[in-house]
């Protein structure tokens, strides 16, 4: 592979820091991610520059934008520490993520609601039969005795 002039290398790195700043600035194109692979498609620098590479005798030498790409990580790194999203994909996750927590805290306390509401419906009902049982008995009872007159229905308006 060809090298590159130190001229080509400057123009690169001066391209790569102005889409640098626009993405850390928010302006994040309509499909793409605040990252290393958007950097280098909009600076038109080959995604490999930006990670280190082996020498023929397999020893470790950083990429000729690989200080960038660490300056850009540790940058975003940095925003994102202070709580500013500068990716709208990931603020829209984020956003959905603690609408997805509220939503499930509020099925939770529903959930209870209900099964609080539903014991009040069954002790309810429990407790109406039995006074349904009560009144039945009472009045079977006040029947066999025989000594209990019934009262006559009202009539009329009792104003």
């Amino acid at each position: 592979m060809a090298r590159i002039t130190d001229e080509t290398r400057q123009s690169n790195e001066a391209a790569i820091r102005a889409v640098m700043e626009r993405l850390l600035a928010g302006d994040v194109p309509e499909g793409r991610k605040c990252d290393i692979k958007t950097l280098a498609i909009l600076s038109g620098v080959s995604r490999t520059g930006f990670y280190p590479k082996k020498t023929r005798d397999d020893s470790p030498r950083p990429g000729p934008y690989q200080h960038l790409a660490e300056e850009f990580e540790r940058r975003l790194a940095s925003l994102r520490e202070v709580g500013e999203i500068v990716d709208p994909r990931a603020a829209q996750i984020e956003r959905l993520k603690a609408q997805v927590a509220d939503l499930k805290d509020r099925v939770t306390k529903r959930d209870d609601t209900l099964a609080e509401l539903n014991a009040f419906k069954t002790i309810a009902l429990s407790r109406l039969a039995a006074q349904h049982a009560e009144i039945t008995r009472l009045r079977e009872q006040a029947a066999a005795l025989g000594n209990v007159r019934r009262l006559p229905a009202a009539r009329g308006d009792l104003r």
